[in-house]
């Protein structure tokens, strides 16, 4: 028993293996070395705004560096974004490995999201590492609870892909549909404003959306005079857990349907 569960990590590491090579071959240019957009691509993209942000408001709400203040929000939310979107775009794109009887739905998904959180990591340190040689302070007041955000959005995101990944199987509108869900997370996700300086009403009404909790989260870390009165932490958990949890028992429960469709 031992050996065949030690062989069956093997033929899901080499299939898993294999939809990555396909996703870093067919995203970018048909060449393996297309993988090294993945980090490049949001990492222009925070860049720019950044810049964008630092031109237009030369004084940073909180601390001494307005690139910084902005990172804060853009790292989490962009790396929502990119991870759950490429996880519900990646069944759409590979449907024909499913013709395989050794590729699952789930190792379609999962490469995909390792492909993208690969490049979410690397982009971080990229972040961090620049915005350090320009002289900036990039690391957290508090480490624990950065980490703990930044693992907390990962969950979120793979939650949200992963039920997103499924319902885009049997109605490929969803990734047009969740593209532009995405543009009204990203606005309203507190990334270029302060939401808890906002009236109260206003401030818990867009709190219903896990991912600005991710930004107020995150900026707690950094800053000890933020605000963290519409931080909730047990309810960016439970959106997480619950999406996976639904997207793993959809897919398990109606396995042939999904490959039918």
């Amino acid at each position: 028993m031992r050996y065949s569960f030690i062989n069956a990590l093997v033929r899901k590491q080499q299939v898993m293996s294999a939809v990555i090579l396909r996703d870093m071959r067919t995203r970018f240019f048909n060449h393996g070395l297309g993988f090294a957009l993945v980090p490049l691509w949001p990492f222009v993209h925070i860049g720019v705004l950044i810049i964008i942000r630092t031109v237009t408001d030369r004084i940073a709400p909180y601390g001494d560096g307005t690139a910084v203040f902005y990172a804060t929000g853009l790292v989490p939310t962009l790396m929502f974004s990119y991870v759950s979107r490429f996880m519900g775009l990646s069944l759409v794109m590979n449907k024909p490995m499913l013709a395989f009887p050794a590729v699952h739905i789930m190792d379609v998904m999962m490469g995909r999201a390792c492909l993208e959180l690969a490049g979410a990591c690397i982009t971080l340190f990229l972040m961090i590492s620049i915005l350090w040689l320009l002289g900036q302070n990039p690391f957290p007041i508090d480490i624990n609870q950065a980490i703990f955000c930044y693992f907390s959005t990962m969950l979120l995101a793979l939650g949200c892909g992963t039920l997103v990944g499924i319902a885009s199987l049997v109605m490929p509108i969803m990734v047009t549909v969740y593209a532009l869900i995405i543009i009204i997370l990203y606005l309203s996700s507190g990334t270029l404003f302060v939401a808890s300086n906002l009236p109260a009403g206003i401030g818990e009404a867009l709190a219903f959306n896990p991912l600005l909790i991710c930004v107020e989260w995150m900026r707690t870390a950094f800053y000890a005079s933020y605000s963290d009165r519409l931080v909730d932490r047990f309810y960016v958990l439970a959106w997480g857990v619950s999406t996976l949890a639904a997207g793993l028992t959809i897919e398990r429960v109606f396995r042939r349907q999904l490959l039918e469709a």
